[in-house]
Parts: C-alpha cells; structure tokens; sequence
C-alpha cells in the first residue's frame, strides 16, 4: 500500500490545483503496436497544421500551465512544462518517433490534454509518494541527460528523493519495458471541474489498458482530498 499525499503548500498558492492519478496493475509494455504508432503520427501531423495559426502560448492549455508555472514563482520561460516542450518540437516538424507503447501514450495524452503527463514504475518507488513544491536544494538528473534543479516547480517525491515534475522526469523511475505496475501522473489544469478531471482520468485509463491490458483505478488529489492510498 502507497500513500500519496498532496502539500498544501501549492492548495496555499492555487485553491484549485489537482493531481489525477491512475494505478495500473498487471501491464505489459512493449513496442507501440502499429495503430498507436499511425494515430500518433497523424496525430501530430493536424497538430502542426493547427499551430502555423495558433501559436503554442496561445492554446488554452498550455497558456493556463504557464500562469500556473508563474503563480508558484517559476519562469515558464526557462523552465518550460513539458506539454509545452513537446508541442514546440511539432510546431517545428519536429516529430517525437515511437519510444514504447508507455511513454508514446503518455506523450499522446500530454499533448491530446495540453497538460504535463508522467508515468512512473512501481517497483522504482520507495516508501509513500508526496507532490510539492521544490526548494532551491531540489533536483535530479532527468531523461533529458543532465542534473534538473527543481525550485519553485512542482515535484513528486517518495521517502528517497523526487522523481518527477511537470518539467522533466527522472531516470530511477522510468518505466521499461520490465514495468508491470506503473503510476501515471496527470498534471491537470486547476480549471477543469472535479468531475472532468474523473471523466479525463477513465478515458486515459481505458485506453492505456486497451493496449497494455491489465487493470486501473484512478484518484483525484484536490484541496477536499490531500492524501488517498493505492
């Protein structure tokens, strides 16, 4: 049993800020199957035909996750979530190629939602699982290949240090083709209502397990629910 808990602290600088949450359990991941790899690809392909008029900033999701980025005193210039990062790269046909059935879903829903989604493995966890604020101290060496300092962006932690954010994700936590129970972190905009969070978390949750099998529960951290159990 994990307990994730969410800190008040950011519930003190956004009321409405909300973790979604979806448990899976008995998965298997592997190469993306071929309909995931064509839906993706055409996919990004009406994405950047979209963004040669409507510039990234501008879409509702990413310029509510960059006042959110400002209101807990980070630079969205310098640190840009990665929601944004990634449709930058498709505003510039910079398409992001098929990496496994995992992480293409996630980048799928990241960009699908316009919001920063993490997927982390289970067994990589150690102890209960907290979503902060990062201080100056905080930090990891990310996916991306470098050390990440994290202060004033939001991180999820367990008992030996954090392991994720909306900025970048850590390499301990990465999920693998190995990975049979995995933890995906939904990053939601505060102004989507509690029940299209729920309705947002089901959709994702029926179509990660339609092509990994296994099963799913999700949970919703808000200010009326800061700590839940999986």
């Amino acid at each position: 049993m994990v307990k994730i808990s969410l800190d008040s602290t950011l519930l003190n600088k956004v009321p409405d800020f909300k973790i979604g949450i979806i448990h899976y359990t008995k998965i298997v991941v592997s190469e993306s199957p071929q309909m995931i790899k064509g839906r993706t690809q055409l996919y990004q392909e009406s994405l950047f035909l979209e963004l040669q008029d409507n510039p990234v900033t501008e879409r509702a999701g990413i310029k509510e996750w960059r006042k959110l980025w400002k209101s807990l005193g980070a630079d969205p210039n310098r640190y840009r979530h990665s929601a944004e990062s990634l449709m930058r790269r498709i505003a510039k046909q910079n398409y992001i190629t098929p990496f496994h059935s995992a992480v293409d879903l996630n980048n799928f829903f990241s960009l699908r939602y316009e919001m920063p989604v993490g997927i982390y493995d289970v067994k990589s966890l150690d102890g209960n699982v907290t979503v902060s604020l990062g201080s100056e101290e905080t930090g990891y060496e990310g996916l991306n290949g470098r050390f990440n300092s994290l202060h004033n962006i939001i991180v999820t932690s367990d008992v030996q240090s954090p392991f994720g954010s909306p900025f970048v994700d850590s390499k301990r936590t990465a999920v693998t083709e190995e990975t049979t129970e995995a933890l995906h972190v939904f990053y939601l905009r505060p102004s989507l209502s509690t029940a299209e969070s729920a309705e947002l978390l089901t959709a994702a949750g029926k179509m990660f397990t339609q092509v990994h099998g296994g099963d799913f529960a999700t949970s919703l951290l808000y200010k009326d629910q800061q700590l839940l159990e999986i």
